[in-house]
């Protein structure tokens, strides 16, 4: 049945080409968000770069036609820009979402059998038209559900033959099993006969392979659980260019990113230096502008970062004659970034660590990893289940849609860590409240 959507601004900037997501139906921008996205497009932000994308697709798109009566999209659908005639010269003071739904309502009462459907990621505003008797939903095409995201391992029963084997060989054909590149496994001998394995899934051949282990440890830290084992195994593979560690607080993500970092670019030199980006989403209230230079302005941001890295110099020794996070970036060994300003850059021969993933748009993600370069390496630590970012949910966050669109390609990884390992009571933090 053909439905007409009208779209809000904040789904154009959250995906400029969501214009095209909507099969053979009608898509309505009201001419108010075209003056939301206007006062935005000047801005040196994501957003400013979705507002400017949009309208170039916007003029792009009339190619003769008009936008006000209606022009062809790619699969069969049609696109309007709304205006109401009084309203052409004179504008319109009031809010963009009040126009939204005066829009919505003279549109359903225009054409009563074609179903309206408000589409935005505000949820006061959905809030707002189903008291109006209006139906409104959030941007879904690139939701990728929590529960469906690969969790990165599983089991294999083997004999107890063939688990001696895999020990003494350290590899194993697989026979009927099916597993994803990349994924990882613990293996245990059947028939109620003791003994395990660590395993992942050889991306290259039917096989599965045994871990890499440093043996005296990663810059001072142990693993502690199955999956601490995973992610230092996925981290410490050259062949992999993408890893992506997903756990709630205190389960070691950070930490074990950065002991990674450490060890390959300073002890093995795998790497030119070492990158750090993170989103500046506050939590809680917002301490306004900072004063000082970028580096200034930063500090507070990237203090879980500047906090664990101390902490590995402390255990596992300075780098380059430097103990001090300070004193490795002003000497230019670890550099950290806003993701604001990694736009346009080539970052090839590079350790990079996107930390608090799970707050970037799938468009953000896509610019983040679209920058990396040859021979680097780049990781992405997210907890799903602590998100600040106010238009994402765990459900449509970056960091999930990039481990579901990866999860079959071997040169990407995925691990869960599940068990915490701060403390006691951040580990009962985490999980009551």
């Amino acid at each position: 049945m053909h439905k007409n959507y009208i779209l809000d601004a904040n789904i154009l900037i959250h995906d400029p080409y969501s214009l095209f997501q909507f099969a053979d139906n009608t898509v309505i921008i009201p001419v108010g968000v075209i003056s939301e996205l206007d006062r935005f497009k000047k801005e040196p932000t994501d957003r400013g770069f979705s507002a400017r994308a949009v309208v170039r697709l916007l003029d792009g798109l009339r190619n003769g036609e008009s936008l006000a009566t209606g022009v062809t999209l790619e699969g069969g659908g049609r696109l309007r820009v709304y205006c109401e005639p009084d309203r052409v010269l004179e504008g319109s003071n009031a809010p963009a979402d009040v126009e939204i739904l005066r829009v919505a309502r003279a549109i359903q009462e225009a054409q009563p059998d074609t179903p309206v459907i408000i589409v935005t990621k505000d949820i006061n505003l959905r809030i707002r038209a189903d008291a109006a008797g209006l139906r409104a939903e959030d941007y879904e095409s690139d939701h990728v559900r929590l529960t469906d995201v690969p969790t990165g391992d599983a089991e294999l029963a083997v004999t107890r033959e063939q688990l001696e084997e895999f020990r003494r060989q350290g590899r194993l054909p697989l026979t009927g099993a099916v597993l994803r590149p990349n994924e990882y496994l613990l293996v245990r001998a059947r028939d109620g006969e003791r003994g395990t394995a660590l395993a992942r899934k050889d991306p290259e051949a039917d096989q599965i392979v045994s871990l890499h282990q440093p043996p005296h440890g990663l810059w001072g830290i142990l693993p502690r659980n199955k999956e601490q084992y995973y992610a230092i195994d996925a981290l410490l593979d050259p062949r992999l260019s993408l890893v992506s560690l997903m756990g709630k607080a205190g389960t070691g993500k950070t930490l074990l990113a950065l002991a990674a970092a450490l060890h390959l670019t300073f002890k093995k030199k795998l790497y030119r230096g070492l990158l750090v980006c993170r989103p500046i989403v506050p939590v809680g209230r917002d301490l306004g502008y900072l004063p000082g230079d970028i580096g200034s302005k930063l500090a507070p941001w990237m203090k879980p970062i500047t906090d664990t890295v101390e902490f590995l110099l402390d255990v596992g020794g300075p780098v380059r004659g430097h103990n001090e996070s300070a004193s490795l970036m002003r000497a230019g060994q670890i550099e950290i970034q806003p993701l604001t300003y990694i736009r346009g850059r080539n970052i090839a021969k590079r350790f990079v660590l996107i930390d608090e993933a799970q707050n970037l748009t799938p468009l953000e993600i896509k610019t983040v990893i679209t920058r990396i370069g040859e021979a680097a390496k780049v990781v992405l630590t997210g907890d799903p289940w602590q998100i600040d970012n106010p238009y994402v949910d765990r459900n449509s966050n970056g960091f999930t849609y990039l481990i579901n669109r990866f999860s079959q390609e071997a040169i990407a990884a995925h691990v869960e860590l599940r068990k915490g390992e701060r403390s006691t009571l951040a580990e009962l933090a985490a999980n009551l409240l």
